[in-house]
């Protein structure tokens, strides 16, 4: 019995795929083998596929694509303003009077 590990990084999963399938092994007996080692939650057997088609057509960095969104709002001013507004009132609870720039969508 192997040891399991849990919660891997996704690249982790995903560079063992890729190293797997280049030793030419198929992606049913890959998914097997994370299972094994990482647990029933590891990856679906569709996704390992589709990792290992990706990098059979070439495909070798292993972390996420960077994704357009909207930009988060916290940076380390607003943090610290936060910060100053509960030191001066540990009852403090309305954030987004003292501090608008904070959208109350962020909360809900």
């Amino acid at each position: 019995m192997f040891k399991t590990i849990a919660d891997p990084a996704d690249c982790e999963v995903r560079s063992v795929i890729r190293f797997l399938s280049s030793k030419k092994v198929n992606p049913a007996e890959i998914h097997r083998q994370l299972v094994e080692i990482y647990g029933e939650n590891v990856m679906t057997d569709g996704m390992v596929r589709k990792w290992v088609r990706q990098f059979n057509d070439g495909r070798t960095n292993v972390h996420d694509k960077a994704r357009s969104g909207r930009p988060s709002a916290v940076n380390d001013g607003l943090v610290a303003k936060v910060n100053e507004k509960i030191r001066e009132n540990r009852r403090f609870t309305m954030l987004f009077d003292e501090l608008p720039q904070i959208s109350k969508i962020c909360f809900a």
